[in-house]
């Protein structure tokens, strides 16, 4: 396998910066790259980059299949492009695509569908859950049940569209905020209370490989208030566990992956499970079909094996290779505009000072390139990672690579720190011993 590989990469995110950076680190890696924005990280990595939306089925196969392309491998960063069916397009194209079928992809881009699967092929970790398709019968269910609930739209929502009772809304709140939508389908399931963590995998061909597990940090505000975002930053430890949880604990949680892959034997792609971990172990809040942003932009610093070769191995029926990673530690910190989730305000002018920032990685998601240099839009506008041999150190890189930062910007600086991970730990230990 020593030849060189023409690989597309669909989505212009920080989870796709991640994932260029991590492709181009082969040098058997000719990357191409196309997204509807441009992101400059990407753009500087990619021998071409085309503006085509992630969802435009029909340009990306024709700018696939073309000259210069003419993709050997493809990898699909966005649900939404999973959603839209682009895996299946590339597929019958003959571009083996790294990345689920619209129909696997079911297992994220659906909840309704997530449960049914997981409840009819027993997948360990699965909550009490009921589906509605009436918003009113949906909020008598709510009236009726003694326990607290998460109400979730079944589709795609970008992160935002869960509301927990008895954390976010009350009961009328959640009420109300479904006699407000417009949603089609409602899954409403038991609040599971613990601590959040993710576990992703490489999958194909019936196999995986597991990564270390990784917490994010969905809420806007320092100390986990506010509404629930895309993602404001998460850390990795340098074991593949967490300071709150065991290694069983971890164990179990890759069980509940393995469980799944047996059942959706047709899967590839990068399988990844969030889940609470409960007094009674860990139990799935959701599946994504993808990598997770940001998690991923702790996952492949760290990765040791090439990506290039994990893929290889998928679209030619081998074994996936063992992961080999750093056994550093990772702090990841977004930036995003004033604002953000709620009214955020774009074409605040970003500073960060790359080249000074001593085993930082910074990653862009969604800028504005001018003349002038580079500005925020209405979403998250890019990530630093610190890697070190420990968190707190880590953590100690990300913030002051965030140091020069510019009013009109706003950063969770409590992802990572000492204090936030003791309380972690001391949560964890009160919900054990309840």
């Amino acid at each position: 396998m020593g030849n060189t590989e023409s690989v597309l990469l669909i989505g212009g995110g920080g989870r796709e910066h991640a994932i260029a950076q991590a492709l181009t680190a082969d040098a058997r890696c000719r990357l191409y790259a196309c997204a509807e924005n441009r992101n400059p990280g990407i753009a500087a990595l990619s021998a071409d980059f085309n503006s085509i939306s992630a969802t435009s089925v029909d340009a990306i196969v024709e700018y696939a299949t073309t000259d210069p392309v003419d993709a050997d491998l493809a990898i699909i960063g966005p649900e939404s492009a999973l959603e839209a069916g682009v895996a299946d397009a590339l597929d019958a194209a003959g571009v083996y695509t790294f990345g689920p079928t619209a129909e696997t992809a079911r297992i994220e881009t659906d909840k309704a569908f997530q449960r049914q699967f997981m409840q009819s092929e027993s997948i360990p970790g699965c909550p009490d859950f009921a589906v509605f398709e009436e918003i009113e019968a949906a909020c008598a269910y709510i009236d009726e049940t003694e326990h607290d609930l998460a109400v979730k739209p079944a589709g795609l929502t970008g992160g935002k569209g869960v509301r927990v009772i008895g954390d976010q809304v009350t009961e009328s709140e959640a009420k109300s905020y479904l006699r407000e939508s417009e949603y089609e389908q409602i899954v409403l399931e038991e609040r599971l209370v613990g601590e959040e963590f993710t576990v992703q995998a490489f999958v194909a061909n019936g196999e995986l490989r597991i990564t270390p597990a990784i917490q994010d940090h969905k809420r806007a505000y320092e100390g986990d208030t506010g509404p629930n975002t895309g993602g404001m930053g998460s850390y990795s430890d340098t074991t593949q566990t967490l300071p709150f949880m065991s290694a069983e604990e971890y164990t179990d949680a890759v069980a509940i992956l393995e469980a799944t892959v047996e059942a959706l034997p047709a899967y590839k792609g990068v399988l990844y499970g969030q889940f609470m971990l409960t007094s009674d172990g860990p139990r799935v809040i959701e599946f994504n079909a993808r990598f997770g942003d940001p998690e991923a932009m702790n996952t492949l610093p760290i990765l040791e094996t090439s990506l290039l070769d994990i893929m290889r191995a998928a679209q030619h029926d081998e074994s996936l290779p063992a992961l080999s990673f750093s056994n550093q530690a990772t702090v990841c910190k977004y930036a995003v505009p004033e604002g953000y989730p709620t009214d955020p305000h774009s074409g605040t002018k970003i500073t960060v000072d790359e080249e000074s920032a001593e085993s930082v990685r910074v990653y862009y998601a969604s800028v504005d390139s001018r003349e002038d240099g580079l500005y925020t839009t209405t979403s998250r506008a890019f990530a630093v990672v610190g890697i070190a041999d420990s968190i707190a150190t880590a953590e100690s890189q990300a913030e002051t690579a965030l140091s020069t930062v510019a009013d009109g910007l706003r950063v969770r600086h409590d992802v990572g720190t000492p204090s936030l991970l003791q309380r972690r730990i001391e949560h964890m230990d009160a919900i054990r011993e309840e």
